[in-house]
């Protein structure tokens, strides 16, 4: 519908707009003669033309009105608009996207002119302007000649940056030279440009950046009345010259000799100011003093990165930065705020710093520039890279497009406000080239994009900014990023690898030749050459880097995670150095690499999910060989995860022992559900699988057996030897088939708990078990039984057979005298005939003086005469139950203390040795590379007598008080 007043005219774009001239009157005979008022049409052909030009444009009412003013001094400019297809495009365009430049040509008649042909505009600004003034208009008309470009010829943001830039390159060239011609004497005095003007990617309104050099002593005073001059004719012309970055910033000197920059640099200068020199280039007045200097100044800024507090300085300075924003801007600050330019800047110049040491293809004051190179070099990932790079041009555009409203310094989209800041954010999108859709407006589709890129941009930001690969990296020296062969040997003997040659076998091997792989494996090497270094035997961590990355070197997210992804590539050199046990899962499931990427992914799983995860594997096989390898297969991906939280995030031993009793109860739980399936168990027939020792206890260690009883129910109508047969192929089945050879640790299911040990039947029915306690049952079965709790399977006969052996674990009055001499006969037995032959009893975790089993022994006994009066005594956990002794006055605090320790600290140690030798393991070593390991593992890296030193002790204090309270009391 048609707006009042003004008619048709409403289909172009006019409004008519109180306290404003008329469109209708602009327009029509009294105007420019372009409408027909009573006609509701354009005058003429030409007329058309204009006006379908004005309806194009990012505000046709402010384009109208500068047009007419420009008519009212020169009226041959309608005329020229109709007839020149170009200038009318740049004119009408430029008139209604920046009001301050049609301000200009209106009050320079005739100026419009210069917009009938292209020329660059740093030609505009040459050497033979004169003054001030005329310095003030090429300038100017420069600016109109760039705004033109970007808006009506479509030109790219990078060359419209370009052309900005050297149109200051220019400016500031006439400006020394005015200044100079203001100054007796000639001192050699270079101008060097900084931030966005050394980047060659200045926008429309900005300060310029500059510092200046002078070359000796006797240059100074001339040279800084030329830098001051200079500053303030650039002030005049064009925009203020800001020498904010240079030494001491505004306390310093205005211009300081290449020496004293020098000396200030090696000296005194923080990190931000390595990182601001990343931008500079020598511009104006002796620029070959300027290249001298920035050439003197290179090996200064290419070891900034170094320092040890270098990545966090830059990483507070971006912190600071997003601090000074108003809280009601920060949202839509395109520059500073989250998401914004600043963001992009940062990550790229950070990974300058660091990667530009040794990659000297990165060193481009070009933010762009350096980022496709960090793309080509394999620093940044390829999707990352392009997201960036859309994300940077996108937010210049819009940052151009803001400045040149009103040729004013702003960075901030105007607010959806409902008044002045929506109309704004109209003429913002219009200006940009959204046009409005049958569903979204052309603001809300410009939100979309410019919210879409600040999130992508807040996600790389993070994920490239606060790497911690990168803090990694900036902490190896820049000789040492190459991997030249003579400087890599040497290096490697340094480091410790025993076989340097093989070591650099492996690096040719790993970072040879001109792929993007290999580049990426450049970057990362040095870094992990570092961090196996500090492993008990680099040179094996080395060769496990090697097979793994030629396992996974072709998988498209491999390098990339380790690159990009949190702490991946640290934990892997870890890993690969340390733990044999893990290193073997990794190889047949080099995919769980992932897990590594967060502390997230370590966490374990619940039970029920692990349960649910493995019968869901095992459902979709109906082989039983095939259904039990895809539970496996979950339980090795489980066992890696808890080996890497044990290396990675220090769980406690009962944490620890928990994940890994959880996991083997969902393994035992799917295998049950496969193995009754094998042996054609009907539905009814009730099978249990009762968790004993460690594995009751919830336990479990990395080289525990799952100690089991089996219990059954005879399913209805079945005879006694039917279910007696059924039971045992159940039992033999899950045994068989979970310690079958596999590319997985196997889980050992040991039934020798049971009544009678290895003479008695593998499985008992309920009522056997009934028979069998109720006249035959020994006291060391009894305290077998402390342990005992539901695994998998029935339910309800688990809860039967749990009420069964209550009195039983638990014997009301508890032992006789004789019972208790009995119990400790049996554990000296078992500490002269169980002992390996050639064990240090002193050092064996197990079953050695002070270790796991003396301190469970002792509760144990405490459990057996005392649960039936002390009710938290009935547990099958450890350390619960020995606090339930302290509680009761069983043993004095500091007794139960000494016990805790001995066992936490044993049981921490028996999870190391195994994750170490990738092998069972009871004996703690003395010395080697094992200890050192074990110590890594335990977080006392460097100090493996130490640890030795601390279990010897704990152990010792322990056995003292198990010969009082166990032996003796």
């Amino acid at each position: 519908m048609a707006a009042a007043g003004i008619g048709r005219l409403a289909r172009y774009g006019f409004t008519a707009v109180p306290g404003r001239p008329d469109p209708v009157g602009l327009l029509g005979s009294r105007g420019m003669n372009l409408w027909v008022a009573e006609e509701q049409r354009p005058y003429d052909e030409e007329a058309a033309l204009i006006l379908d030009q004005l309806r194009r444009v990012a505000d046709p009412n402010l384009a109208l009105r500068q047009l007419a003013r420009l008519h009212e001094r020169d009226p041959a400019v309608v005329e020229a608009v109709g007839t020149d297809h170009d200038l009318r495009d740049r004119l009408i365009t430029v008139l209604g996207a920046a009001e301050a430049l049609g301000d200009h040509l209106a009050a320079r008649p005739g100026e419009w002119r210069c917009l009938t042909h292209t020329m660059p505009a740093r030609f505009e600004v040459h050497a033979g302007i004169a003054d001030v003034a005329a310095l003030r208009l090429a300038y100017r008309r420069g600016l109109l000649r760039v705004a033109a470009a970007d808006l009506a010829d479509h030109v790219d943001v990078e060359q419209t940056m370009a052309e900005l830039t050297a149109l200051a390159d220019a400016t500031l060239r006439v400006a020394y030279r005015l200044a100079a011609a203001r100054v007796t004497g000639n001192p050699r005095l270079a101008v060097i440009a900084m931030g966005k003007c050394g980047g060659t990617e200045l926008n429309y309104v900005s300060d310029v950046d500059v510092i200046f050099v002078a070359a000796e002593d006797e240059d100074l005073p001339a040279a800084t009345a030329i830098a001051a001059g200079l500053m303030e004719i650039c002030g005049q012309v064009a925009w203020p010259v800001d020498a904010a970055l240079r030494p001491e910033g505004g306390r310093g000197p205005l211009v300081r000799t290449l020496a004293s920059h020098l000396a200030y640099y090696q000296r005194w200068a923080r990190t931000w100011e390595f990182q601001a020199l990343l931008k500079a280039r020598a511009v104006a007045g002796e620029v070959a003093l300027g290249r001298s200097w920035l050439v003197a100044l290179q090996p200064l800024i290419w070891h900034a990165a170094e320092r040890p507090e270098a990545v966090e300085d830059v990483r507070k300075m971006r912190r600071r930065i997003v601090e000074q924003i108003p809280r009601s801007e920060i949202d839509r600050e395109i520059k500073r705020g989250p998401g914004g330019l600043r963001d992009i800047e940062f990550a790229v110049q950070l990974l300058q710093l660091v990667h530009g040491r040794a990659d000297d293809t990165l060193r481009s004051p070009n933010t762009l520039t350096a980022l496709r190179a960090l793309v080509a070099g394999g620093y940044v990932g390829r999707h990352d890279g392009k997201a960036l790079v859309l994300a940077y041009r996108f937010l210049r555009e819009v940052e151009h497009r803001l400045q040149l409203q009103k040729l004013r310094r702003t960075h901030t989209v105007p607010a959806a406000d409902g008044g002045a800041g929506s109309a704004a954010l109209v003429w913002l999108a219009h200006s940009m080239g959204y046009a409005g859709s049958g569903t979204r407006t052309a603001e809300e589709m410009f939100r979309a994009d410019w919210v879409a890129h600040a999130a992508e941009v807040r996600r790389l930001h993070a994920k490239l900014f606060f790497r911690p690969l990168l803090t990694a990296v900036a902490q190896v020296s820049a000789d040492h990023l190459a991997l030249r062969t003579a400087q890599a040997r040497e290096r490697l003997v340094v480091l410790g690898y025993a076989d340097p040659a093989g070591a650099l076998r492996h690096i040719e091997a790993l970072s040879g030749g001109v792929s993007r792989t290999a580049a990426i494996q450049r970057t990362l090497l040095p870094v992990l050459l570092e961090e196996l270094a500090d492993a008990p035997d680099p040179d094996a961590g080395l060769l496990a880097y090697r097979q793994v990355s030629e396992k996974l070197g072709a998988t498209p997210w491999y390098l990339r995670l380790l690159r990009d992804e949190g702490p991946v590539a640290l934990r892997l050199a870890r890993l690969l150095g340390t733990s044999r046990y893990a290193v073997d899962l990794l190889a047949r499931d080099p995919e769980a690499l992932r897990l590594m990427a967060s502390d997230g992914e370590l966490a374990p799983r619940e039970g029920r999910a692990l349960v649910e995860a493995m019968s869901s594997a095992a459902g979709r096989y109906r082989v039983p060989q095939e259904a039990i390898r895809a539970v496996r297969a979950v339980r090795r991906r489980e066992l890696f995860r808890t080996a890497c939280a044990d290396l990675f995030l220090r769980p406690t031993e009962l944490e620890t022992g928990q994940a890994l009793s959880d996991v083997t109860d969902a393994t035992l739980a799917a295998a049950l559900e496969v193995a009754r399936a094998a042996a054609g168990a009907p539905e009814d027939f009730e099978f249990s699988i009762i968790g004993m020792g460690r594995l009751g206890g919830y336990e479990m260690s990395y080289p525990s057996d799952a100690d089991v009883l089996f219990v059954y129910e005879p399913g209805s109508g079945m005879r006694d030897d039917e279910a007696q047969g059924t039971a045992l192929a159940v039992a033999e089945n899950l045994r068989t088939l979970l310690a079958a050879p596999a590319q997985d640790p196997p889980l050992g299911v040991d039934a020798d708990l049971r009544p009678e040990g290895r003479q008695g039947p593998l499985v008992r029915s309920f009522t056997a078990y009934q028979r069998y306690y109720a006249k035959w049952s020994a006291i060391w079965e009894a305290q077998a039984l402390l342990r005992a709790r539901p695994v998998a399977g029935s339910e309800a006969l688990a809860a039967r057979f749990v009420e069964l052996i209550e009195p039983i674990r638990y014997p009301e009055g508890g032992l006789t005298r004789e019972q208790v001499v009995e119990i400790r006969r049996i554990k000296a037995r078992v500490e002269n005939e169980r002992l390996p032959r050639a064990a240090d009893p002193l050092t064996h975790t197990k079953l050695g003086r002070g270790g796991i089993a003396d301190v469970e022994w002792t509760v144990q006994l405490w459990q057996l005469r005392h649960a039936y009066e002390v009710e938290k005594l009935k547990t099958t956990r450890t350390l619960t139950a020995l606090a339930a002794a302290t509680e009761a006055g069983l043993a004095s605090a500091a007794d139960a203390e000494i016990l805790r320790t001995a066992w936490s600290f044993a049981a921490r140690v028996r999870n190391a040795l195994t994750l170490v030798r990738g092998r069972a393991a009871d004996q703690l070593p003395r010395h080697g590379p094992e200890l050192e390991g074990i110590a890594q593992i335990l977080g006392q890296d460097g100090e493996p007598t130490l640890v030795l030193e601390e279990y010897l002790r704990a152990t010792r204090r322990a056995r003292a008080v198990v010969e009082r309270l166990f032996f003796e009391n």
